[in-house]
């Protein structure tokens, strides 16, 4: 393989007919250099492809203007617009984005993470993968750093998220409030804490309604389709199937509705659906499926303003400590009625009345 000489600055200097002082003012922008001076600098650059080095121009600032992403699933329709919102920031301030996938895999994690400080990013945004040991590995280290999405059980120093607490409730309030008393719970790995928060939750709100949770009625440990599609026959199957199913996720709501599909059952006839996170696929399905919407784009906007402060604040300015919790939104559609029972006469399906309060 035959590869070109790397140009310099000096090579750009000589083609220009100006200085090596020159070129770095402009390279840099903190230098007033004139519009025809620059001109000329702008146009010996483009014409050696020269691009200046900008890991040896942060050793030398301090800087690099550049931040690391870290997502644990690019997959998940959630996560590519937690990136966009931080990225249409990050563009707005003067940022480069570095983006990183775990694969749910805590050891491609490490490897990101170290990848990330050996670059010299000047921050990075972190959504922990399935066992993360992040918190371990950056305990050590005094980094700008904030955690979006997946937190860490303690010790973190900037975390953004949905209050998954309230986004369980609201989600359990509503099919109370509908009349079903027999929910099946699809919650999770609730090792993670969205999973785990939004049980939280839905535990709060049935309590308040003194409904118990069956051990029958939670299926959790995955977060995959196919996880989804395993708990979703598990609640079809049992002797007295659930009347409303919630599942914790995207991927585990289409599994779920792969299995009622399989059981050859119908949606909101035989039972109700509702999941988390608001897909524009959620308003295509027939029905239209109920959901508990996160303001994803939101979250990853302000995770990068909560970095940024990192980043740039003044020695001795506290910036860190900051905990960002975003309100979540219930949207209703026609997944959710309530429930139906057996009419002892006729034996034919008929629906309650929504409750309104517990019984």
């Amino acid at each position: 393989m035959i590869t070109r000489p790397k140009c310099t600055m000096r090579d750009v200097a000589r083609l220009a007919g100006v200085s090596t002082s020159t070129v770095s003012a402009v390279v840099n922008g903190n230098i007033f250099v004139s519009p025809e001076r620059k001109g000329r600098v702008e146009k010996a650059m483009a014409a050696l492809d020269y691009h200046p080095d900008a890991i040896a121009r942060s050793l030398k600032t301090g800087k690099s203007n550049f931040i690391g992403i870290i997502v644990p699933d690019i997959t998940n329709a959630f996560f590519p617009e937690l990136v966009r919102g931080a990225e249409d920031a990050a563009a707005k301030a003067g940022y480069s984005v570095l983006l990183c996938d775990s694969s749910e895999n805590p050891q491609r994690e490490e490897t990101h993470l170290n990848a990330l400080f050996s670059r010299r990013v000047d921050g990075i945004l972190l959504a922990c993968s399935v066992n993360s040991r992040a918190q371990e590995l950056l305990a050590r280290r005094r980094f700008p750093l904030v955690y979006m999405d997946r937190l860490p059980e303690s010790g973190a120093d900037c975390t953004i998220s949905t209050d998954n607490v309230q986004a369980g409730y609201i989600a359990a309030k509503h099919l109370i409030d509908l009349g079903h008393r027999r929910i099946g719970i699809v919650a999770g790995y609730l090792g993670l804490s969205p999973h785990h928060d939004r049980l939280e939750g839905v535990r709060k709100a049935m309590q308040e309604s003194h409904i118990p949770i069956l051990d029958e009625y939670l299926v959790a440990g995955g977060i995959l389709e196919e996880d989804g599609t395993s708990a979703g026959h598990a609640l079809l199957g049992l002797a007295q199937p659930p009347t409303a199913i919630m599942a914790s996720n995207g991927k585990l709501l289409l599994g779920v509705m792969q299995a009622i599909a399989e059981k050859r059952l119908t949606v909101p006839d035989h039972l109700s659906v509702l999941g988390f996170d608001d897909y524009l696929w959620n308003r295509y399905f027939h029905p239209a499926l109920t959901a508990v919407a996160q303001s994803t784009r939101e979250m990853g906007r302000k995770a990068f303003e909560l970095l940024k402060q990192m980043i740039e604040c003044e020695p001795g300015q506290d910036v860190y400590g900051k905990h960002v919790r975003l309100p979540a939104e219930l949207r209703i559609r026609r997944s959710t009625e309530a429930p139906p029972v057996e009419s002892s006469l006729s034996g034919k399906k008929t629906r309650h009345v929504a409750a309104l309060s517990a019984t």
